[in-house]
């Protein structure tokens, strides 16, 4: 019995033929029809779509910041910072809410969502907060977005709770005016952010929930433009049941967690083949003539 067959099996569970794109589309064609998929996604799911991870070297959004004169690049997602200095994340947030510069769903969102119409996909655990696998059809409830969302907005002094529709209209108006931050601030009775995670902050009870909920279901771990160098989501790779068969799409390795197969560089790309081997290609063509989605693959 090889390496793939030995670790605790369940009744249903299909091995993986070959370590490689084909043995990985075999499979998902061939494992009984069940939400037994969970998706870990990073930024570099959403790089296609033209938004900026935020380490690679140059081009990472940690690499231009410089205009804002942090005390370091991470500060800008900092709470004490932002007390102190919010014009900053004010300004990033207008580049990074939802809808605003037009982001639309890239080929990985849409494999994602796609997953979830063959019945595949139990959940989709993503370190975003662009919102672009909900925009890709991925329904609410599949989708646990760790480090939060724009959905929902908070004042920071008093926990009042804050219609996000409101916040971004405040945000995309400036700082002064009636209408800017600055009123929302006096309205509210302090400043006002959206419920994304920063530094610092727990992390919504919905990850904790599925965290426990979830994993021991989980028969492939896809995970997919994340170098897991964040906690507590870094440590996800390790919940799943020793016959759970895991799989990268990363431009970096990541050795320790015992990928059974990594696929290297641009996730796009490996989706595309994977799609192509899958026979999928024209349910994504389909999601891709829609509005929701990003052109040019």
């Amino acid at each position: 019995m090889g390496p793939l067959l030995a670790r605790g099996l369940s009744q249903d569970f299909v091995p993986l033929k070959s370590r490689c794109i084909k043995g990985l589309a075999d499979w998902i064609l061939t494992s009984p029809c069940q939400r037994n998929i969970i998706v870990l996604a990073g930024a570099g799911a959403s790089t296609a779509a033209g938004i900026p991870d935020f380490r690679s070297p140059g081009t990472g959004l940690y690499d231009n910041l410089q205009k804002y004169n942090l005390p370091t690049p991470e500060s800008i997602f900092s709470l004490d910072y932002f007390r102190k200095a919010p014009d900053a994340f004010y300004e990033l947030a207008r580049d990074l809410w939802p809808g605003v510069q037009g982001y639309r769903p890239t080929l990985t969102h849409r494999f994602i969502s796609t997953l979830d119409r063959k019945g595949r996909l139990l959940r989709c655990f993503t370190q975003n907060i662009d919102g672009l696998e909900r925009l890709a059809g991925v329904p609410s409830e599949r989708v646990v977005a760790a480090h939060g969302s724009f959905d929902t907005a908070t004042c920071v002094r008093n926990g009042k709770s804050v219609p996000a529709e409101e916040l971004r209209q405040a945000v995309l108006s400036g700082k002064e005016g009636p209408g800017g931050w600055q009123s929302l601030r006096e309205k509210y009775g302090g400043l006002v952010k959206p419920d994304i995670v920063f530094f610092g902050e727990n992390l919504p009870a919905s990850f904790f929930k599925h965290r426990t909920l979830d994993f021991c279901k989980c028969q492939l771990l896809l995970v997919i433009g994340t170098s897991l160098s964040v906690y507590p989501f870094a440590d996800l790779p390790r919940e799943p049941p020793g016959s759970c068969i895991k799989v990268l799409m990363n431009r970096e390795d990541i050795s320790e967690f015992g990928f059974d197969i990594s696929l290297l560089g641009d996730c796009d790309e490996h989706v595309q083949e994977l799609v192509t081997r899958l026979g999928w290609q024209e349910v994504l063509k389909e999601m891709a003539d829609s509005k929701t989605s990003a052109s040019g693959d």
